[in-house]
């Protein structure tokens, strides 16, 4: 399994191996992380599963669609590095992948 570096709001890091073919948001779900909240469980509705993905790694996601875009716009903490884990697909392509959970709104 491809692995996953999720770093908390606290700043601690914990490597992972993640399923290939789950969203990210279920990998870090499925990892015990709960600071992650995902309350429309990955509907693209509430932008409560947003992310920091690193710098060397947004080349090799997906476009942001329109609706994520939306989401996004709504949170006070967007970067250029946000992304809503709930519309990524975790797969071999993305092994090694590191994910900051964002501040929540």
């Amino acid at each position: 399994m491809p692995e996953l570096t999720i770093v908390r709001r606290s700043g601690e890091e914990k490597v992972v191996d993640a399923a290939s073919g789950q969203s990210l948001m279920e990998a870090i779900r499925a990892a015990g992380e709960d600071e992650l909240l995902a309350l429309c469980g990955g509907c693209c509705s509430c932008a409560t599963c947003h992310v920091y993905i690193d710098d060397d790694s947004l080349n090799r996601l997906p476009p942001v669609s329109a609706d994520e875009n939306d989401l996004l716009d709504s949170s006070g903490h967007r970067t250029t590095r946000s992304r809503l884990s709930c519309q990524l697909r975790f797969n071999e392509e993305l092994a090694g992948l590191r994910v900051e959970i964002a501040p929540e709104d």
